[in-house]
């Protein structure tokens, strides 16, 4: 049988039986051979022979998390309420502390290495605060550090995320957490040297046996050179993940780790948002398992996805596991790496690891966890919960990715002003003002009447800057077109179902174009009109585009707000990562909008919402039924 280190009590017990079945409530998905049998002594000592793996001697569980983006409870900051959604799943580092320590209880806490794939630090008002409200360069304690140290990680890979408040801000993290934050592919601008750890090496004691090295390699997805470009030029480089994989796991092996296992925040279905404007996929841990011997699994991050799959490494035939548990803590991946023996040394048996997802939905918050962050998410609340203004009519986001909404209009109206209040005195000072806005988050919405921060801030929640670029007509249209692929191509005008129509795959979403990549424009001393045909090809869709009522011409100058995730080539539009940039001062886009809101207290839509887009199909209107 597969050996454990001895447990201090009895393996028969109530309180095992209980994990047993929380465990069991708990399971989602399951991947590779489970239960194989133990070699008997003649198999054991042929396969022995031919250098193969005998009987399994000991079984490695390693257990991670990813993309936590600053969830520690079960709650929805934006709504003020406890989490939910359409599948009711809950999130948070708490809930994932249960099933962690359920874990650890069930095979022995020494025979387990916790480990997380990244973006850790950013995408909640929590996170938020601990950031730019109360920093944590400031001395403050950051509540995802403190949860994750409850938990007690052995190690964390970086993720793009953690580069969107600057890297005095992530160093302050790193030293806050007792795990390493490892990413072998971020490396010195001028030298090319590891700004983290690449890579450590655990030591596991195995009783009776010599004790098992398990190395652990973090990797990030190289996009961070184009969405935290304002951040990281000139510090910091992002090599491809694949080929700083073959520096370091040759190194891991010359080190003697017994085990390879990587934490790499990069997806699991190759593709690039930024097409090619990076030589490096943006999600590659497919290719890793593929393409770089000596791997026996890896957690995979940033796709928000889940997945549990093993690939085949194409020159070893060697078995490798992927396993990425969906986001904000929904999951918990448990990969069980088995070991044996060849001539005195541990070998991963490759035909019998085994891939688990747990639901944290099955299981309450980790009290201690809950305790210790609970003074954190007070003063969070007490923070986003302030009223900051009121608003004469609701504005709901929910229709804004396939009709124009006054929610959208808001955002392109204050960052168009912004702008142009920036640019009085200069040349472009008159020159026509447009913004793009995508629609971020369907559960948004501006109450009529009082008006919160968190009203204000689920509109817009990415840590994105505002810029200001120059555009040709041609270069807008170009532009619209493009935004245009995330509907699917239809042959009527309708009626359908929002999902029918919306979100279609593309070469580089092949998964299918997210609503962050769909971009509405408008404009702000006169309307931005057009069409979007989608019955027509992608590429011929926008129809009787006009500014201020008349055609829109070729070389007509334009000044554009964008954001700076979109200008530095997030999503690979077209024309923005080469055009001038005549305003860039670093400012907030969801702090703009909350500074908007205060200054001037009251929202009136009637002030910049009109209908300027639609959608149609062969010039007719597009019907959506929602």
């Amino acid at each position: 049988m597969t050996r454990r280190a001895p447990r201090t009590l009895s393996t028969i017990t109530e309180a095992q039986t209980t994990r047993r079945q929380l465990l069991a409530m708990a399971t989602v998905g399951g991947v590779g051979v489970a239960g194989v049998a133990a070699a008997g002594p003649a198999q054991a000592a042929q396969d022995a022979k031919k250098g193969k793996p005998g009987k399994h001697e000991y079984t490695l569980t390693v257990l991670g998390t990813t993309d936590l983006h600053g969830n520690v409870y079960n709650w929805d900051y934006y709504k003020n309420a406890e989490y939910d959604d359409t599948q009711h799943r809950d999130i948070g580092v708490a809930k994932a502390a249960t099933l962690i320590k359920a874990v650890r209880a069930e095979v022995g806490a020494g025979n387990t290495i916790t480990l997380d794939a990244g973006d850790t630090i950013q995408g909640t008002p929590l996170a938020y605060y601990y950031a730019k409200i109360e920093p944590i360069t400031n001395g403050t304690m950051h509540p995802m550090a403190q949860a994750m140290n409850s938990v007690g990680y052995d190690a964390a890979a970086l993720g793009n995320h953690e580069f969107n408040y600057g890297l005095d801000l992530l160093r302050a993290f790193d030293a806050q957490c007792n795990h390493p934050l490892l990413s072998a592919n971020t490396v010195d601008w001028n030298t090319g040297a590891p700004l983290f750890p690449p890579y450590i090496i655990k030591t596991v004691k195995v009783p009776g046996q010599k004790p098992l090295r398990v190395g652990i390699l973090g990797l990030v997805t190289p996009g961070v050179a184009i969405w935290d470009k304002a951040n990281v030029q000139g510090k910091a480089k992002f090599p491809g993940i694949v080929e700083q994989a073959k520096i370091y796991v040759p190194r891991l092996k010359a080190a003697g780790a017994d085990v390879i296992v990587v934490s790499c925040h990069s997806g699991p279905v190759t593709s690039s948002s930024y097409g090619d404007a990076l030589p490096y996929p943006e999600n590659a841990s497919r290719l890793l398992a593929e393409q770089v011997a000596d791997i026996d699994a890896i957690l995979v991050g940033h796709a928000h996805i889940d997945f549990n799959q093993i690939v085949t490494n194409t020159s070893t035939g060697k078995k490798v596991l992927l396993v990425e548990p969906l986001y904000w803590g929904m999951r918990v991946a448990r990969m069980d790496i088995p070991m044996a023996k060849v001539k005195g040394q541990w070998v991963v048996d490759d035909t019998a690891l085994v891939g688990t997802v747990y639901d944290a939905n099955t299981v309450p918050e980790d009290a201690e966890i809950a305790r210790i962050i609970r003074p954190a998410h007070v003063k969070v609340l007490a923070y986003v919960n302030g009223v900051i203004g009121t608003s004469k009519q609701a504005m709901s986001a929910a229709t804004s990715r396939y009709e124009d909404t006054a929610a959208m209009d808001f955002i392109n109206y204050v960052q168009a002003d912004a702008v142009r209040k920036a640019l009085a005195g200069t040349a472009d000072a008159t020159t026509p003002m447009l913004s793009i806005a995508a629609p971020f988050n369907k559960a948004a919405a501006i109450p009529a009447g009082d008006v919160t921060v968190r009203d204000v801030a689920g509109l817009y929640i990415y840590d994105n800057t505002l810029l200001g670029i120059k555009f040709t007509g041609a270069q807008v249209l170009a532009y619209l077109e493009f935004s245009a692929q995330y509907f699917e191509k239809v042959a009527s005008a309708g009626p359908f179902a929002a999902d029918a129509v919306t979100n279609a795959p593309t070469g580089t979403a092949p998964n299918g174009t997210p609503d962050y990549n769909y971009d509405i424009m408008g404009g702000l001393d006169a309307p931005l009109t057009y069409d979007i045909d989608i019955a027509q090809p992608v590429g011929s869709r926008i129809k009787n585009l006009r500014y201020a009522g008349a055609p829109v011409t070729s070389n007509q100058a334009f000044v554009i707000a964008i954001n700076n995730y979109r200008q530095s080539g997030g999503g690979n539009f077209p024309g923005v990562t080469t055009a001038p940039v005549v305003y860039n001062a670093q400012v907030e886009i969801r702090q703009l909008l909350i500074d908007w809101v205060t200054a001037n207290k009251v929202i009136d839509s009637s002030l910049f919402s009109t209908m300027d887009w639609k959608l149609v199909a062969n010039g007719q209107p597009v019907t959506i039924t929602g």
